[in-house]
């Protein structure tokens, strides 16, 4: 049974997972934006009002439940970076339709990261992001750090890649632009900070293995796409035609939005449905504490991200910032089941093989 073409609800999610959140949230908040202002993150008071506005503080304490203090407040900080970092040199500035100029600033940043105890250039993104870096080797495991400097590489290269199309005026199709949304999204390291956070360190052998890895990149891509699901308004709203899941499968079909909303929706509960079967296959067999945990945080990671962006400013305001008399809260609205349980592949030869057996 497939999904029909039909106009739907585009913020009606499949979750079967129940919510989570880390008791000192609103704490970890408090440092964090007191870290900002003491290194200088933000130009000027619209800025610091729209990244306060991202509740960094509480995506990440929803991913992370159970995270050590020090472990979160390095996670949530980096949130902060990204999202600013995001809006200053990915969405829209010098470098959002330059690729080759990106890509050299890139290069820097990353290196900058890699190396973070002494300052490459005078960029305020670039030293916030080299004091992340060193509060992070205080915390986490050699290990931790590579695999996160890793994940931070690919994401830069991804986001690169979606420059260049958007500089062309290309619009992708559905496999290209699934492969890129995968890293583009930032989900790669968010996820790496897991570990970071928990003050835990997966096995290689564990990590590494292919269902492990196939259930890794099953969560960034739903919470990818969900995130394209929840910011459709607001890109209408403002008059953009940024790519995503909507926007490509409209183009690709010929098809209207609503339309594409539904199949989008369909695309994702299928991967929704793998993820659930195969990371239960994965815990019922014999594993470590901190592959068990991390497992765990993977669904604490989509159910968390819907959470949060029923709430967050990011999507629901304006201009981004928190209203001065705090709204009611909104409580995300769930589907029963799934509105596609196809269990064949998606049509995305690069992600063919999470229904593999693994």
């Amino acid at each position: 049974m497939t999904a029909l073409d039909h106009p739907v609800e585009h913020r009606r999610f499949y979750c079967p997972l129940p919510p989570a959140i880390h008791p000192r949230a609103e704490e970890a908040e408090r440092e964090a934006i007191a870290w900002m202002d003491r290194i200088g993150l933000w130009a000027d008071d619209r800025q610091r009002r729209r990244l306060v506005g991202t509740n960094s503080a509480e995506f990440y304490a929803r991913f992370a439940p159970r995270a050590t203090d020090a472990g979160l407040q390095v996670a949530v900080r980096w949130v902060y970076w990204g999202f600013i970092f995001d809006d200053l040199r990915c969405d829209s500035g010098a470098f959002s339709t330059r690729p080759h100029e990106f890509l050299r600033m890139a290069g820097v940043l990353q290196r900058a990261l890699e190396t973070p105890w002494h300052p490459l250039v005078a960029d305020p993104l670039v030293l916030a992001l080299q004091d992340i870096g060193r509060s992070m080797h205080e915390c986490a495991t050699p290990t931790q750090v590579q695999r996160f400097v890793h994940a931070h590489r690919a994401w830069l290269y991804a986001v690169a890649w979606q420059i260049a199309d958007h500089a062309d005026g290309r619009m992708p199709d559905l496999a290209e632009y699934t492969t890129m949304r995968s890293h583009s999204a930032g989900g790669a390291p968010t996820i790496a900070l897991l570990e970071i956070a928990n003050g835990t360190e997966v096995p290689a052998a564990e990590m590494d293995s292919p269902a492990v890895r196939a259930l890794t990149e099953m969560m960034v891509l739903i919470a990818s796409w969900d995130n394209d699901l929840h910011s459709v308004a607001k890109e209408r709203r403002d008059g953009e035609a940024r790519q995503n899941i909507v926007t490509v499968l409209a183009h690709q079909h010929g098809i209207s939005e609503d339309v594409a909303v539904g199949r989008a929706r369909a695309l994702r509960d299928r991967v929704m449905t793998r993820f659930l079967v195969l990371r239960e296959e994965v815990l019922a067999r014999p594993c470590s504490p901190a592959l068990r945990e991390y497992l765990v945080c993977l669904g604490h990671a989509i159910r968390g991200n819907i959470d949060w962006a029923f709430n967050v400013p990011r999507y629901t305001s304006v201009d981004g910032s928190r209203s001065a008399v705090p709204a009611p809260r909104a409580e995300a609205s769930w589907t029963s089941g799934p509105c596609d349980t196809t269990a064949d592949p998606l049509p995305v030869p690069a992600t063919a093989w999470w229904w593999d057996e693994l």
